[in-house]
């Protein structure tokens, strides 16, 4: 009997596929990256644009409404498209466990889409900065503030801990999607999911990206890049593990444990490289 979650393996392998094939045409898919990055960072400047007066009122609502508005984000990515590294950490790993992509591919790919996410934040933080709306809201610039100085005294084992739960979260969003149709009920799935993230205080890398870039152009005393690299170091390693390990390995063992077979694989590789 095939299983759903054998049935989801069947879609993620053509997806792992579709991510490897785009980067043999490395300017769409930086865009692309950087897309995706931008598009997290227009949920960190909403969270932070909602939530930060509410939280300088000492309402205890705050950090509800991160959670709810927060959700934005990744509706952007899913449904505008882009190639978001934390989603990806699921999607290559399982391609590779079913042997629809090799390794080496899985883990070049993963590499370039944390570049191109990476470079995306960084100008969509510029940009925020440059634009002032941090400082025409005083109590959401408080708010980043105050989110960098918590970042600055968190251990690596926390940071680690904490990227690990936050991906778990949001691969399970993207896994519960492939086996919707409507797309009402994978936007209250993306919501709930991310709701229990930002809420729990988890931590996203991607979402980091331009928290630190905002931090690292207005000067803020807590965005040193001896921060930066520690805190994308530890969340991206426990977003790493979260995404691979406890979703994309766990639901492909659940799923059967199947292999592709190489004939399979060899016929759909060149139908795939004569359409790309």
């Amino acid at each position: 009997m095939l299983t759903i979650e054998r049935a989801l393996l069947d879609v993620q392998a053509p997806a792992a596929r579709h991510k490897v094939y785009a980067l043999r045409s490395p300017g769409r898919f930086l865009v692309s990256g950087m897309l995706a990055g931008g598009y997290i960072g227009v949920g960190v400047l909403l969270m932070v644009s909602a939530a930060g007066p509410l939280t300088a009122a000492g309402s205890g609502w705050g950090k509800l409404v991160s959670g709810v508005v927060f959700g934005v984000a990744l509706t952007l990515v899913v449904f505008g498209g882009g190639e978001l590294v934390t989603s990806s950490m699921m999607t290559l790993t399982q391609g590779a466990l079913l042997r629809a992509i090799r390794p080496g591919a899985a883990v070049g790919t993963l590499l370039a889409t944390f570049v191109a996410n990476l470079m995306g934040a960084m100008v969509f933080g510029a940009l925020v900065a440059m634009s002032g709306v941090l400082h025409s809201n005083a109590a959401a610039g408080t708010m980043l503030q105050d989110m960098l100085t918590a970042k600055a005294h968190e251990g690596a084992g926390e940071l680690f801990v904490r990227g690990l739960l936050c991906n778990v979260l949001v691969c399970l969003a993207i896994w519960m999607c492939a086996r919707l149709q409507s797309d009402g009920v994978k936007l209250a799935v993306i919501f709930c999911a991310i709701l229990a993230f930002i809420t729990s205080g988890f931590e996203h890398v991607v979402a980091n990206m331009t928290t630190y870039a905002i931090g690292l152009v207005t000067g803020a005393p807590d965005a040193t890049w001896s921060l930066v690299g520690a805190n994308l170091l530890w969340v991206g390693l426990g977003n790493l593990v979260g995404g691979a390990v406890v979703v994309g390995l766990a639901y492909w063992v659940v799923g059967g444990s199947p292999r592709i077979r190489a004939t399979a694989y060899a016929d759909e590789e060149g139908a795939a490289l004569q359409d790309h």
